[in-house]
């Protein structure tokens, strides 16, 4: 269960960053080169890029909720959080992937962390 928890709170962390950098400071031309690997997408995908890290919030969300709630004894509650939220994220870094095999360093960080959640959750 340890394992499952602090993997799906570290999940958490990268999704809450991620929605920073789409929601609160995609204005900003580093970032959208560091999220996109080119700084002239701004307005282009600023809507998408906003809801985008929303979605991300709410899954690191989800994630920290069933963490806590596992942790506290609500195993059954807890267990199924990580394990939905985390294989969401994981799976959304496959897509990430294939969709564009240069963001593979942003592909690993969203969905190893959470894949790893999920293995541990599913096997404690």
């Amino acid at each position: 269960m340890i394992i499952a928890v602090v993997f799906a709170l570290l999940a958490a962390a990268f999704h809450v960053f991620a929605f920073l950098m789409e929601s609160a400071l995609w204005s900003r031309p580093a970032v959208r080169r560091f999220m996109v690997g080119r700084a002239d997408v701004a307005e282009d995908v600023r809507l998408w890029a906003f809801n985008q890290g929303f979605y991300n919030l709410f899954l690191a969300i989800g994630a920290a909720v069933g963490a806590v709630a596992w942790l506290t004894g609500a195993d059954a509650v807890g267990r199924t959080l990580v394990v939905f939220t985390c294989a969401s994220m994981a799976a959304a870094g496959v897509v990430l992937f294939l969709s564009d095999r240069r963001l593979w360093r942003s592909a690993l960080g969203q969905s190893v962390p959470p894949g790893i959640a999920v293995i541990a959750a599913l096997l404690a």
